[in-house]
């Protein structure tokens, strides 16, 4: 018996609005920002971000500019599992060096796709400071790993699976999907 439940649009944008700005205000003018979303995940959340807190009105309007963490060769499981390229590989629009780097993911759950997108930012340079975001919080950690900004928790069990769909030219599309076998 397959069970689902959706979240939708309105509270996924309520989410990432929540997340910019509290992005905004813990960082009202930094000179160095970048949001770097987490292949694959992320990649479309990190943009959106970017572009809100590049839209906002001033003083909280920022410069923020988005870039993609591959994490392929830093996961736990290689030994395990062939290396699969994400679809997306590393692109850090600007030096890391000193940086403010805000990692961004849809779903946080054992914390080991933080880890891994930590390793991969570290072989760039030494930010200033590191933060994560992320859409959905769905608990269940592994690793010492919390958000420093959450659209949504979740609560689940471990047999469920969150399945995030953001849509980048119909983002009215956008759903979070609860399955359990």
């Amino acid at each position: 018996m397959v069970t689902s439940k959706s979240i939708g649009y309105r509270e996924i944008h309520a989410a990432s609005e929540r997340l910019a700005a509290a992005i905004s205000r813990r960082h009202p003018a930094p000179e160095k920002l970048l949001i770097l979303g987490i292949a694959n995940g992320g990649i479309e959340l990190a943009r959106r971000l970017a572009l809100a807190l590049s839209k906002g009105s001033p003083p909280a309007r920022m410069r923020a500019r988005a870039g993609v963490i591959d994490i392929s060769f830093h996961r736990d499981d290689i030994r395990r599992n062939p290396i699969t390229r994400e679809y997306a590989a590393t692109q850090i629009p600007a030096d890391t060096q000193g940086a403010t780097v805000i990692l961004v993911d849809d779903v946080l759950h054992s914390g080991r796709t933080a880890k891994a997108a930590l390793d991969e930012l570290f072989d760039h340079g030494r930010p200033a400071l590191v933060e994560l975001a992320v859409l959905a919080d769905r608990g269940g950690r592994r690793l010492p790993i919390a958000p420093d900004y959450c659209g949504l928790a979740i609560a689940t069990t471990e047999s469920q699976k969150v399945i995030v769909r953001l849509d980048p030219a119909e983002p009215i599309k956008d759903r979070i999907l609860l399955r359990a076998a």
